[in-house]
């Protein structure tokens, strides 16, 4: 299985400059803010970036971040179409569920959400990475838009209260006066449109613009169109064409997830995971398990409950056995025996992404199958 079953592939395509991997551009324009602390480092990377290391995919806001996101049971009232199989980005809160589907997140890669608290989603398209957190800089609610850099192939945020620079990947300032900041990161599920639907049968789904505002105001792009088309077939990494990946163990666009814990971090692609059925493996201090669910949804879970370390094995659809409970796969949460109720805590605190990009992000990581 690979990711064109999940999602319509993802890849480089001329959209007059609506994607974050589009566009030529220079350095610095000055609009953000200066850092004026101590040097820090985050993932072994000196900070604040240099302007040098930082490149221009498109120009500040021409990607219109989501500010007004509206909601609905479907996209029944909406002139683009829901496939099942189209990839959401999953977010359970007091209860309730919100979906973001790839199909606008390729679009506009950045939603401000209100959902249980301040809530900022983001996705990029060229890493094939997402990651949500609490959308607070110093405490206190902002908006996050597109800056229109990349960074490691990556997309770069910056918040309107600061004006600084933030790396999606790290969830961490990189340039701007918050510069080592961190974002308080929040759960979230990759998923077929289809699984999501299925755990959660009153979630709400992200409607695209125009039914949802952006920074930019009222716009709409063709959301039955995917301006990345082929990108995940191809060793072609970013917007620089270049062929190849930093770490050739995998082809760059396999999807992996990764896992850190105690200084270590250790990456297990989808086809390996696939095959072994159930992997039980321990990272750094942390035991995991990583499964994958009937649409290849990959997933992570720390295999500790109840004060327990849990050997899991296969189970019946859509679930994983472990401690004569059976557990499911999208949400990690026991339906029956001894452990019904408990739910195993994520291992990953990113979604899963390309490998080019984990390995670019971790690398000195290892690398399940070896």
């Amino acid at each position: 299985m690979n990711r064109r079953r999940l999602l319509k592939g993802v890849g480089i395509a001329a959209v007059g400059g609506a994607a974050g991997c589009l566009g030529g551009g220079s350095a610095d324009d000055g609009s953000f803010s200066t850092f004026t602390g101590t040097p820090q480092s985050v993932g072994g990377v000196d900070l604040p970036v240099p302007e040098s290391d930082l490149r221009r995919g498109a120009q500040k806001d021409a990607i219109p971040a989501v500010t007004e996101p509206a909601f609905g049971s479907d996209w029944s009232g909406v002139d683009a179409t829901l496939d099942d199989d189209e990839r959401v980005i999953g977010v359970e809160r007091d209860g309730r569920a919100r979906a973001y589907p790839l199909a606008v997140m390729n679009w506009h890669e950045v939603v401000n959400d209100e959902f249980d608290g301040p809530l900022l989603v983001t996705y990029c398209p060229l890493c094939g990475s997402g990651v949500t957190a609490e959308r607070r800089v110093d405490g206190e609610p902002t908006t996050f838009g597109v800056s229109g850099y990349l960074w490691k192939s990556d997309l770069v945020m910056y918040d309107e209260a600061t004006g600084s620079l933030w790396s999606q990947i790290f969830a961490t300032a990189i340039r701007g006066a918050k510069t080592g900041a961190e974002l308080e990161l929040t759960p979230s599920t990759f998923a077929t449109w289809r699984e999501w639907q299925e755990e959660h049968p009153e979630t709400q789904v992200l409607l695209p613009p125009p039914e949802s505002g952006t920074i930019a105001g009222d716009v709409t792009r063709n959301y039955d169109r995917d301006p990345y088309s082929g990108y995940d077939e191809s060793r072609r990494i970013g917007i620089g064409g270049g062929d190849g990946s930093t770490d050739a163990r995998l082809h760059p666009k396999t999807d992996v997830v990764g896992v850190t814990s105690d200084g270590a971090a250790k990456a297990y692609p989808l086809d390996a995971v696939e095959d072994a059925g159930v992997v039980n493996d321990t990272v750094g201090d942390r035991p995991v398990v990583v499964t994958t669910g009937p649409d290849g949804t990959l997933v992570a879970y720390d295999r500790r409950s109840d004060g327990r370390t849990l050997t899991f094995s296969a189970g019946d659809d859509g679930h994983i056995r472990a401690g004569d409970s059976r557990w499911r796969i999208l949400t990690g949460e026991a339906v029956d025996g001894p452990f019904a109720g408990s739910t195993l805590a994520r291992a990953n605190d990113r979604s899963p992404m390309f490998w080019f990009a984990w390995a670019d992000f971790h690398p000195d990581t290892a690398l399940y199958g070896e």
